[in-house]
């Protein structure tokens, strides 16, 4: 009795000694039930099973997280067991993992060309398995590691690319689905040719393709790098006892997870494709996408539609055309193109050593070289061959492009740019002849008494063409009943939007005057304010804001809403009806205060009406 007692304990003893080693050697193995752990114990490998099913993986998951098991890697993920019991992983000679059956049937294996006289396979604290021998830690001397056969996820430090000597691609392969680790339809892979770009493909299809991103935060850092010999992507974290992994999801998302301790559980910090417009050559050749515009895919500048009976009806797969076709035997100039994600660069070459003027010269002499752009802020050069394509306007951190044209485009863009400064002047001349016009007006009118006349503040034009970057296109943020609202930036940096009349406009001069006369004489928080006459200010609202919005903000929105509402009914001088209230009219401003703006439908009436009756259909 006594010796059975001392055997279970001594077997007891080794179980334990088996599951807190990082070693599998030639005379030590794993079976079902035991595991290995990573030095730090920070990971652990051994069987497991995916939620809802009975088949067994050899996988690597995080030790410290429960009891949430968090597999980053399958091992014989095309070949589950089914009776673990008989199948044992081991090493063998000369320097094979191998995951064999009871019959010695090799069901999953690491392969090498080298042999070792003492192989090991050590799980080392960042969750990569590698095979070596014993006695070298040189890691270029590794026989084997599982970072270079990842499965779904991305690990700090693992890097994804490509090696162009041995020719040998590490990418990530998503699950079948989130109980079925079997390789999915979806594959995630970086490349370059000359910038770091990430393709999604769906089958041998590229599905989405990510372009490099500058990621502000304060747990990763990601980080590109590519040589003649190599390139790679990954991240490392500035924080070490923080657990975050990139994802490859079995639907073909991209997601970047974050451990908290405080809620033991996982948080997704970011996920990509973010928008429609992140799918694949959405808006096809020469069209970039915006996905805040009424019409996602809009032609380049200089560009028109190729098809534009399809693109009317929403297929934008045909993209665009130069509206001057080029010719080799024509003089060509580059326009510069900014705030876009640069496009796909499959068809592209770059060279780290030209400056941006020598870019210029080769490209335009080659006439199959149809764009440039430098490589890193005007170091190096990366050339486009053939149809610009997967564009999408983008903030932040981007780099310019110039796209060869016509040379009688330039001569175009400079009339153009003449004409519409002259017609904007004249179009501001009379908005300010009728301002003054205005002030001496009286009674029934503007529902104004004489001594309500007051002077309005003027801009110079030239402080508005240099806020707005002489109303580029790609500073437009939306449209209105009057026309077209520009983004701008003063010089002293406050940002402002600028709302312009246009000649089509279905509303008027006379209700654009109404807008100036009521927002200048209303003075409410919740109300957007004047800032100076043709120049409202208007609080732009951050792209990424939209996602803050939980419910206390939102109530906080309504409230202000309701607030400024209560205002104009009540408490302002003019009692006003605003007759046009919608969310596009709701601006926000960086603390999501709410501002009530567009008055140019709105009337008053006198202090003991409770109506007003119109001749016109208005609003929206």
């Amino acid at each position: 009795m006594e010796a059975g007692f001392f055997l279970l304990f001594l077997l007891s003893c080794i179980h334990k000694i088996s599951t807190t080693t990082d070693v599998i050697n030639t005379s030590h193995s794993i079976i079902d039930g035991a595991t290995v752990v990573s030095s730090g114990g920070t990971f652990e490998m051994g069987f497991f099973s995916p939620s809802g099913t009975s088949r067994r993986y050899v996988g690597i998951w995080y030790k410290q997280i429960l009891p949430v098991q968090t597999v980053v890697w399958v091992a014989n993920r095309e070949r589950p067991i089914t009776n673990a019991s008989s199948v044992v992983l081991k090493v063998t000679k000369p320097g094979i993992l191998a995951l064999l059956s009871d019959k010695n049937e090799m069901i999953w294996s690491t392969n090498t060309s080298i042999s070792v006289q003492n192989p090991v396979a050590v799980l080392l604290d960042s969750g990569n398995l590698v095979v070596k021998d014993a006695n070298d830690g040189n890691p270029e001397n590794f026989l084997w590691q599982s970072f270079n056969f990842p499965t779904d996820t991305l690990l700090p430090s693992m890097n994804l690319g490509k090696n162009f000597k041995t020719g040998h691609e590490v990418y990530l392969s998503a699950w079948k689905n989130d109980n079925d680790p079997t390789p999915g339809e979806f594959t995630l892979h970086f490349d370059q040719a000359g910038y770091a770009q990430g393709f999604i493909k769906r089958g041998t299809s590229v599905y989405a393709r990510i372009a490099q991103r500058v990621a502000i935060n304060n747990i990763y850092k990601l980080q590109y790098e590519f040589n003649e010999d190599e390139f790679y992507y990954s991240f490392s974290l500035y924080n070490r006892s923080v657990f975050s992994r990139l994802v490859l999801t079995s639907n073909g998302y991209i997601q970047r997870w974050t451990w908290l301790d405080q809620s033991k559980s996982w948080n997704i910090y970011v996920t990509l494709p973010s928008d429609t417009c992140d799918t694949y050559s959405l808006c096809g050749a020469y069209s970039s996408c915006d996905i805040y515009t009424y019409r996602v895919c809009q032609c380049l500048d200089k560009f028109i539609t190729k098809n534009p009976q399809q693109w009317e009806k929403g297929n934008w797969s045909e993209g665009c055309v130069r509206r001057t076709p080029l010719d080799c035997n024509k003089e060509h100039v580059f326009l510069k193109y900014s705030g876009i994600k640069l496009p796909y660069s499959n068809y592209s070459q770059y060279d780290k050593t030209m400056t941006v003027e020598r870019c210029r010269q080769v490209c335009l002499r080659n006439c199959s070289c149809t764009a440039y752009s430098s490589l890193d802020r005007g170091k190096g050069c990366l050339f486009w061959f053939g149809e610009l394509i997967d564009i999408r306007m983008q903030s932040g951190r981007v780099q310019d492009i110039y796209i060869k044209m016509d040379s009688s485009e330039l001569g175009s863009n400079r009339n153009k740019t003449k004409i519409l400064a002259v017609s904007f002047t004249l179009l501001m001349a009379m908005i300010l002849l009728g301002l003054i016009l205005l002030l001496h007006i009286r009674g029934k009118k503007m529902k104004l008494k004489p001594e309500e006349d007051f002077d309005l503040p003027l801009f110079q034009f030239s402080t508005i063409t240099r806020a707005t970057n002489n109303f580029s296109v790609k500073n437009k943020i939306g449209e209105g009943g009057f026309g077209p609202v520009y983004k701008g930036v003063l010089e002293e940096g406050q940002e402002i939007a600028v709302k312009r009349l246009s000649r089509t406009s279905m509303q008027g001069f006379d209700e654009f005057k109404n807008e100036v006369i009521y927002i200048a004489k209303l003075q409410h928080r919740n109300l957007v304010r004047l800032l100076e006459t043709a120049n409202k200010k208007a609080y732009f609202v951050d792209e990424t804001k939209s996602k803050l919005l939980d419910w206390p903000k939102r109530f906080h929105i309504i409230n202000g809403i309701a607030r400024g509402l209560l205002y104009l009914h009540q408490d302002s001088r003019l009692r006003i009806i605003h007759r046009d209230l919608k969310a596009s009219n709701i601006l926000l401003d960086m603390e999501m205060n709410p501002k009530i703006s567009d008055f140019g439908m709105a009337r008053s009436v006198a202090g003991n009406e409770m109506g007003a009756k119109t001749r016109h259909v208005v609003g929206t």
